[in-house]
């Protein structure tokens, strides 16, 4: 069944979001408030709604609590981000990315509770569209002929493995590039963590839950590696 997401927000990161959420075969809803960029979206996604989408009321109309996942990509107002993102949130819905603009943007976000937050200075729409696809995937550049670099979240059946008991060029035809491990760091008296570059694995490297993987391959054989050992 096709993943159900919708995008609010139709400027240019909203539009490349979208896009490439129907190119990859979700079911695509978006929103704006400008009817004139709705009926340029109408035929290019499932639904284009023309709509207040700080209104608790019509989004839920809409069935947003239906859709798997929610892009809050309004980019101008960040007052009606915050509004709509708070909204969406008091309606329960499953799954939210918001846009921040700069640093104090995320900070209030973060504060608010929201955990996936995006940066249009270091994303673009298909690497968005690749997370929201598949949550495992951290970041995602494309290469010729089906390749690609792939930052994915380690699967948790490999987690506590060794790179040699996993053997992802044997098993799953993967390169693995390098590794980011995730440290635990005290700041301001909250627990986070932080990722550095692990520097060249060795087959006796043991995967770590919060680590990330870099691998290189074809994009259908990763999926395959996070789909076996998730």
């Amino acid at each position: 069944m096709a993943q159900k997401i919708a995008v609010i927000g139709m400027g240019q990161f909203g539009m490349a979001i979208a896009k490439s959420l129907t190119k990859k075969g979700a079911e695509v809803m978006v929103i704006d408030r400008n009817e004139h960029i709705i009926e340029e979206m109408g035929d290019r996604v499932a639904l284009a709604v023309a709509m207040d989408a700080t209104d608790k009321k019509t989004l839920r109309s809409q069935g947003i609590l239906d859709f798997d996942a929610v892009v809050v990509a309004i980019g101008e107002d960040f007052e009606q981000l915050l509004l709509c993102t708070t909204v969406l949130m008091d309606l329960g819905v499953k799954r939210i990315m918001a846009r921040a603009r700069g640093r104090n943007q995320r900070i209030i976000l973060e504060k608010i509770g929201i955990e996936e937050i995006l940066s249009p200075e270091d994303e673009v729409g298909i690497n968005v569209a690749e997370r929201l696809m598949n949550p495992s995937i951290v970041s995602y550049l494309d290469l010729p002929d089906e390749f690609c670099i792939m930052e994915v979240a380690a699967p948790p059946d490999v987690i506590g493995r060794s790179l040699v008991d996993i053997d992802l060029r044997r098993r799953y035809n993967l390169n693995l590039i390098t590794m980011k491990r995730g440290e635990k760091v005290e700041k301001d008296g909250e627990t986070t963590y932080e990722q550095h570059i692990y520097g060249i694995p060795k087959g006796e490297s043991l995967i770590r839950e919060n680590d990330s993987l870099i691998l290189f391959g074809k994009r259908t054989h990763v999926e395959r590696f996070i789909e076996i050992n998730q």
